[in-house]
């Protein structure tokens, strides 16, 4: 009987010198960890979750910084055959007692520092253990995994077998935890291996967060199924990375990460001679940051979009055979996985008319951890989920996406997508970005309003900037008002949370 797990792939692909290095920290306290590293430490924790005699399908709940030993715990979890439940470590006690009381985990794993208050909220939710893991290797888990056999048989585990459980973000209502099997995450892997041609050579920068999509089960799971160097970075330096550009072949982030690796004087085309693929994701990537990367490093950022219930969707390609990288689009529909546009009344949108993404692959979570009507609701009759995402595609299968479907304006009985407006204000002089929300209004239904971030050194007139969106777009789109401010408001992967500039702006109409 084949075994399924996750775990068992991503083992075979380890290397045969496993004394070679996997991980090299760029900041931490341990120079390198090599393959034998990864598999003794993560069958120590293994035993140790094993030991503890829990149910099967057990949640073990983690929430700390980011170290190479917290990567090794997700492994470790794999291996034991339980479910691994991350949770940014930006959370406080009213969220982190909702996630738990959710999820309700068997374990919980958070670091010394909040070990007074998580503790509290796991035991009263019916935890049964609590250990805690520190970013300088330090910790009760690492204290007990140590007197563990560092030999480990992975358990039996079947494709559609519960691996992960990834709460969305949660920017709109209650957060919902996305059930991912082992089948899902291993296809995604595999796919992303071939079609971002990744060598046997590659090495990643890893400078990402490992509680969420792009940095757990994108980044780590391609340099671990490659058998490929992580160079791994706990906290984001831009200097300190572009240093390290020499030394690697990948890098996977975040649109903010790219700006401000911009703005340092050490981003040449010399610097990333070596590096072999820039990838984009998590949030849009504006076109003028595209293109400044094109100019300053000499290569051209591949961009691509994901969901935490989907995995990754499309991309840009990555060989020249397959086509050009056409910056504000997210690529074509990845190999294996079916993408589709369709109206409100569920048929089948031509290109270039925008309307409601849809998709269906092995990729795509089986539902919403004990949320069976919202499953079914996001689920259309035959099969395809609904991504809540409005976009496009064109002639050539490219999509765009353009905004969330709660984003739409409907002002005067006209639609108004926000990423068309943003658009075009981020093309003023002057404008570093743009959030355009609809607010409520007694005549329209919804007012448009834009908040705008001025470049540095640059005033911006709000005026004039009204003047000049109403000799380009039609009236309506025009917003009735413009603010200018400091910051966007966002979360941690850094897409701006509109929610909480409508609620800021409720009343501006009433």
């Amino acid at each position: 009987m084949s075994n399924a797990n996750l775990f068992c792939a991503l083992r075979k692909a380890f290397p045969a010198d496993l004394d070679a290095t996997a991980i090299d920290c760029a900041d931490g306290l341990c120079l390198s960890y090599s393959w034998r590293d990864l598999d003794m430490a993560s069958a120590r924790m293994a035993n140790l979750l094993a030991s503890l005699d829990l149910p099967t399908g057990s949640r073990v709940a983690v929430q700390t910084e980011k170290s190479v030993e917290a990567l090794l715990l997700y492994l470790a979890v794999l291996r034991a055959g339980y479910v691994y439940l991350p949770l940014n470590n930006a959370y406080q006690a009213s969220e982190i007692e909702y996630f738990v009381g959710n999820a309700e985990p068997a374990v919980v794993v958070c670091a010394d520092k909040n070990f007074s208050w998580v503790s509290k909220i796991a035991f009263k939710a019916g935890t049964q253990y609590v250990f805690t893991l520190n970013e300088d290797r330090s910790g009760s888990l690492l204290d007990r995994a140590a007197a563990m056999s560092d030999s480990h048989e992975p358990a039996v585990k079947q494709a559609d077998d519960m691996a992960a459980i990834l709460y969305t973000s949660g920017t709109t209502g209650a957060a919902k935890g996305a059930m991912l099997s082992h089948g899902n995450l291993l296809s995604n892997a595999q796919m992303l291996k071939t079609y971002w041609d990744w060598k046997k050579d590659d090495v990643l920068i890893h400078a990402l967060p490992i509680f969420h999509v792009h940095g757990l089960f994108v980044a780590s799971h391609g340099a671990l199924l490659n058998g490929s160097k992580m160079i791994w970075f706990s906290k984001f330096d831009p200097r300190a990375l572009i240093a390290r550009f020499a030394d690697a072949t990948l890098l996977m982030g975040v649109p903010t990460l790219y700006v401000r690796m911009l703005a340092e004087a050490s981003l040449t085309p010399a610097a990333c001679s070596k590096m072999r693929l820039f990838i984009s994701g998590s949030a849009p990537l504006l076109i003028e940051t595209f293109r400044d990367w094109q100019q300053r490093s000499g290569q051209t950022i591949l961009e691509r979009y994901g969901m935490s219930e989907t995995l990754m969707l499309t991309s840009n390609p990555c060989k020249p055979e397959d086509g050009e990288r056409i910056g504000g689009t997210v690529g074509r529909a990845l190999p294996g996985v079916e993408v589709r546009v369709t109206d409100d009344a569920g048929k089948l949108c031509a290109a270039q008319e925008i309307g409601n993404l849809e998709v269906r692959g092995p990729n795509v979570f089986s539902g919403y951890w004990r949320m069976p009507e919202k499953t079914r609701a996001e689920f259309s009759a035959d099969g395809w989920f609904k991504t809540g995402d409005l976009g496009q595609f064109d002639a050539k299968g490219y999509f765009t996406i353009v905004g969330r479907s709660k984003d739409l304006i409907i002002t005067g009985g006209y639609n108004v997508y926000p990423a068309e407006v943003e658009g075009y204000l981020n093309e003023i002089p002057g404008v570093s970005e743009s959030a355009v929300i609809g607010v409520p209004h007694a005549d329209f239904g919804e007012a448009v309003v834009a908040v705008l971030i001025a470049k540095p050194g640059a005033m911006l007139d709000a005026t004039a900037i009204g003047a000049a969106l109403k000799a380009r777009i039609a009236n309506f789109k025009v917003p009735k008002q413009i603010f200018i401010a400091s910051e966007l408001p966002r979360n941690t992967m850094g897409k701006v949370q509109k929610n909480l500039l409508r609620e800021q702006h409720k009343a501006l109409f009433s």
